[in-house]
């Protein structure tokens, strides 16, 4: 860390909902478990599909509501309740505009957030009471369930709630959208343009999505299985996740304790075709070095991957291809871990679940392993932690990566507490 560094961005909050519960604490006992979150669901009907499971998020008593908040929207208040309470910067969050205000008066506070689905659900459900035939009388359709349709809906819920008064941005970029949204946030924060930062992202599983994957054929009937030999597709997931991020002096000044350092982001593009990504993994290795240029850091120092890891055919193999460009004969010895594999692809705010299941593998020094069975694709040999954990040291390294329709791609470089204190101990020599 030289003079010209920018200062460093720390984060001192986590908050999550997915399909192993609500909370950090139910999402690293899964994680680490060795068991997908993937399995039956009933969120709505899908005889109808090819395929038949998800990552379904229980509607425990904290999703329900009376405010017409979608699904999505309540999944990521109860994130931000517990990231801020985690951070000691707010009780817990309300519901509506009256709701729990705590962010600390006098400082400008921003929010920016990833989604793909926002209240699409909800929208089905009133499409549905819609045209369903009243079973006596005329029947009228909810129009709540209108309220939050929009993509921006989750985190103007946030934003609601809280009072943030900064800027507010949603990001809808597809399956890269809250790794977006964090390095954004990672951007303001340097810029000087906010004092603290909320990032995230949510999305609830809705029929569109699911007929839509189901259509392209890229669902997997068994819970996913990426890098496997015998992949066949992604597994859709819900729920939301949460990330406090503030400048290192900042929470230092209130005693706040940094859980990671994100050291870097960086984005590119493949501009290769609509859905399918660039065999080669070119736009996937820039978007990497990106980050590794912006951490000031090499390659060398990464200690292991949390990968995009959809398990498709096409997204493993472009994602090897990008991994063994950065990281050269490496790559094959860089542990890979892949949290789609334990709670599905959470679409627009996959980002967001998985930077914060790598700060929970930093935090407990571990990374965690991967669900399934069956060989690793010997066309794409990543080192693919299995069955248990694999101890980390204590200062590690870790790349986050999400990859997207339309060709975009976001990288993170997430460092641990130990390695932000070397660094600041040899910037001071």
């Amino acid at each position: 860390m030289s003079e010209a560094s920018p200062p460093p961005v720390v984060v001192t909050g986590l908050g999550a909902v997915s399909g192993y519960g609500w909370g950090t604490a139910g999402l690293w006992e899964g994680l680490r478990s060795g068991r997908t979150a993937v399995g039956p669901f009933d969120r709505f009907d899908h005889h109808g599909h090819r395929t038949h499971v998800a990552a379904q998020a229980a509607l425990a008593a904290a999703a329900v509501n009376g405010h017409g908040e979608s699904l999505a929207d309540v999944f990521a208040l109860a994130a931000a309740r517990e990231a801020l309470g985690q951070a000691g910067l707010a009780a817990p969050v309300g519901s509506g505009p009256a709701g729990g205000r705590g962010l600390p008066s006098g400082r400008r506070t921003a929010l920016f957030f990833g989604s793909s689905t926002g209240g699409i659900f909800e929208s089905e459900s009133f499409f549905d009471e819609l045209t369903r035939p009243a079973a006596r009388g005329r029947r009228r359709a909810r129009l709540d369930l209108l309220r939050s349709q929009q993509t921006s809906g989750p985190g103007e819920a946030v934003a609601r709630a809280l009072g943030v008064g900064g800027p507010v941005h949603t990001i809808s970029s597809a399956c890269a959208s809250a790794t977006l949204a964090i390095a954004r946030g990672l951007e303001a924060l340097r810029a000087g343009e906010a004092d603290l930062a909320l990032v995230g992202g949510s999305d609830s599983l809705c029929r569109m999505t699911y007929a839509g994957f189901n259509a392209l054929r890229a669902v997997d009937a068994e819970p996913c299985r990426p890098f496997r030999g015998e992949r066949a597709g992604l597994s859709i997931g819900e729920g939301a996740a949460l990330l406090v991020l503030e400048p290192l002096q900042a929470a230092r000044a209130r005693g706040a304790r940094p859980l990671a350092w994100l050291a870097g982001a960086a984005a590119s593009c493949d501009a290769y075709h609509m859905t399918a990504p660039d065999p080669t993994g070119g736009g996937i290795a820039r978007a990497i070095r990106g980050a590794l240029h912006d951490a000031a850091i090499s390659p060398a120092e990464v200690d292991f991957v949390n990968a995009h890891g959809t398990g498709t055919p096409l997204n493993d193999a472009a994602e090897w291809q990008a991994l063994r460009a950065v990281f050269g004969e490496r790559a094959a010895r860089l542990p890979v871990t892949s949290t789609k594999g334990c709670v599905g692809h959470l679409l627009g705010s996959a980002g967001a679940i998985e930077a914060v299941s790598t700060v929970l593998c930093l935090l407990h020094r571990e990374v965690h392993p991967t669900p399934g069975s069956g060989p690793v694709d010997p066309a794409c040999p990543v080192d693919l932690v299995l069955g248990g954990g694999r101890p980390l040291g204590a200062g590690a390294t870790a790349l986050s990566a999400n990859f997207a329709f339309g060709g975009s791609n976001a990288a993170l470089l997430l460092r641990s507490g130990a390695s932000l204190e070397a660094a600041l101990e040899r910037a001071a020599r």
